[in-house]
């Protein structure tokens, strides 16, 4: 797998180097139809060459053309990494961070950070601000506990191998789909909850697994795409309670905003969008006075990480105070 990773990041920088030809493109097909490891590693690693905010083009086109010229790389598997490794490293930038793993491990991202794994089965997890995961790849199934966050699950299919996401109580049950999982653990005395957004395909979200529990006998729910199941509370008979009554269908645009560090609000109450604005800096945003404010509505899209940018903005918009303390913003009435 790493050798198919490292020859699908030479083809990358040879295609967009000086000597890309109609030759060149035929063999590189070739290549990718050898088998669905070879698709999906130029799949992936095409993805983030677009993703990758700041890649200097040029460069990596030098690079490709050097390793050329220097006879390292007359042949996709004589010298693969060089051209690899200079790929990786202009790619790879700012918060934005591409592995590949394998086996059992754990993967988190602090504030303001956003990741990108790519599992051994070719499963892309974008993980989000704050974000804990915990994956085990076995022979029979593929596992992922959510510890707290929100990940982008892009699942590579294999029917005899479901992959299962768990988190707040709730397990989702997939084979070849996208979707997302935003976990809120519990906090000043409010449940934890969790909402599931079907970006494609579809899934089956039940009460996590028990001891002596049966898959198909535990009640569950098939998602369509684009629908959202938000449920809260870790006992199994809430969860089973729950799937109906809270199926809605948002925006996926909305959904994903934060893959592209924007957050979108429409009509959402002034404390709600400064919680999720919260989510991705270390200077958070504070309202004086909660009673006074909490009935005023923020609609529009605003770059995550700028906390001191949305708080103007608001006090433009609703005539209050920017206090700016050593620890956070303080929204006053004016």
């Amino acid at each position: 797998m790493r050798e198919i990773a490292a020859e699908a990041a030479v083809w990358i920088a040879r295609l967009h180097g000086p000597d890309r030809s109609n030759h060149m493109e035929r063999e590189c097909r070739a290549w990718q139809m050898r088998s669905a490891a070879h698709r999906t590693a130029f799949e992936r690693g095409t993805d983030l060459w677009m993703e990758a905010a700041g890649v200097d083009r040029t460069a990596v086109a030098r690079a490709a053309a050097l390793n050329a010229s220097s006879g390292a790389a007359k042949t996709v598997r004589a010298q693969p990494w060089p051209v690899a490794a200079a790929l990786t490293t202009i790619l790879i930038v700012g918060a934005l961070m591409f592995e590949l793993r394998w086996g059992s491990d754990t993967y988190d991202t602090g504030v303001g950070e956003q990741r990108v794994v790519m599992l051994q089965d070719g499963t892309r997890m974008s993980l989000n601000t704050s974000t804990r995961v915990r994956v085990a790849l076995g022979s029979d199934r593929r596992a992922v506990d959510v510890e707290g966050g929100e990940a982008l699950f892009e699942v590579a299919k294999e029917a005899s191998r479901p992959f299962v996401v768990r988190a707040a109580g709730s397990e989702v049950t997939a084979t070849g789909t996208a979707f997302v999982v935003r976990y809120t653990p519990a906090i000043e005395g409010r449940g934890d909850a969790v909402d599931i957004t079907l970006v494609e395909g579809r899934v089956v979200v039940r009460g996590a697994r028990e001891v002596g529990v049966a898959a198909k006998s535990r009640d569950g729910v098939e998602m369509t795409s684009g629908q959202r199941l938000r449920v809260a509370g870790r006992e199994l008979s809430q969860v089973a309670a729950a799937l109906k009554p809270q199926l809605d269908r948002p925006h996926v645009d909305q959904v994903l905003a934060w893959k592209r560090g924007e957050a979108i609000f429409d009509n959402a109450s002034l404390p709600e969008a400064v919680a999720e604005m919260n989510r991705y800096s270390a200077m958070p945003i504070s309202l004086a006075d909660a009673d006074a404010l909490g009935g005023l509505r923020v609609s529009g899209v605003f770059r995550t990480g700028n906390n001191l940018g949305f708080a103007r903005a608001l006090a433009k918009l609703h005539g209050l105070l920017v206090r700016e303390l050593p620890d956070r913003l303080e929204l006053a009435p004016a």
